[in-house]
């Protein structure tokens, strides 16, 4: 563990570094796209004068020949879950370490989420779940969650994303909002991401490095696998060797873009060199739309 004094130091940095993000992009974009992700059915009723046209039940309405609303009252503690990928392969990066960046952008939706009044939980996973910290209200809770996230040294290297979501699943159950924050490389995990979509609002965070996607003109080099300590080496000046490589990991981009938009998953995807602020952007605008229609 390291030293308790270094832990408050870089979890003061931390909140000090997303304060402008929280206090100007995330805050009221995340109070207004997640302001009614806590709702509950409560009745069907005749409409009235005043009644916004999206909330018809077209069903009801055509059965009696006459409009019918659905009505739902917000749930006034939304649960919000952060599972985060603490495997090896959170160490790579080639300028900030996928874990680093990681952690910051889950810091500045947590404090959005302590702005929302929320409760907010985390769940830390290998290939088990190494830690799990049920979801609570308050500042000083949210600090303990970061400060897990910055403190906690992983006791394996590996992922098992599908082990998990198993876990995840057996322990939510009210209806959440869930974060995945990992690089998903990890086996097929899709039927128990299934029964999460099903019962909760699921938001994947795919933190990548560049070097992941494109290798560079270096020469002869040493790879080795964060999680397994396998070490290979490769000729980066064989041009078509760097080509299969991209264009596989495109193809394997692809293939998660697809799954996650079949399942009506929406995904943030963040590179490590660059801010993600624009991702972040992108992704509230596109909520918003949902919301609108």
């Amino acid at each position: 563990m390291q030293q308790t004094t270094e832990v408050i130091k870089q979890v003061k940095k931390i909140e000090i570094t997303t304060k402008h993000l929280v206090d100007g992009l995330i805050a009221g974009n995340y109070h207004s796209v997640f302001k009614g992700s806590g709702m509950e059915f409560s009745q069907i009723r005749e409409y009235q004068t005043g009644d916004d046209i999206r909330s018809i039940d077209w069903n009801v309405t055509a059965r009696f020949n006459h409009p019918y609303v659905k009505e739902f009252i917000e749930e006034r503690d939304l649960r919000v879950y952060f599972a985060f990928d603490i495997s090896g392969s959170g160490n790579f990066g080639n300028k900030i370490a996928k874990r680093t960046k990681a952690i910051e952008l889950t810091a500045s939706l947590m404090f959005s989420a302590l702005r929302n009044n929320d409760n907010v939980g985390l769940f830390l996973f290998t290939d088990h779940i190494e830690t799990f910290i049920p979801a609570r209200k308050g500042r000083k809770h949210v600090l303990k969650l970061i400060s897990g996230l910055v403190s906690h040294e992983a006791a394996s290297k590996q992922t098992d994303l599908k082990k998990a979501l198993i876990f995840i699943s057996n322990v939510m159950k009210k209806r959440s909002l869930l974060f995945i924050i990992s690089d998903f490389y990890s086996d097929d995990f899709l039927e128990p991401l299934k029964i999460l979509k099903n019962r909760h609002d699921i938001i994947a965070v795919k933190v990548t490095d560049t070097r992941e996607k494109i290798l560079p003109d270096v020469g002869l080099i040493a790879l080795e696998d964060e999680e397994t300590n396998e070490q290979i080496l490769i000729d980066t000046s064989d041009k078509e060797f760097r080509d299969n490589f991209a264009e596989i990991m495109q193809k394997e981009e692809e293939r998660l873009q697809n799954l996650f938009r079949k399942y009506h998953i929406d995904i943030i995807e963040v590179v490590t060199d660059e801010p993600y602020e624009q991702p972040l952007k992108k992704f509230f605008f596109s909520r918003k739309r949902q919301v609108i229609r």
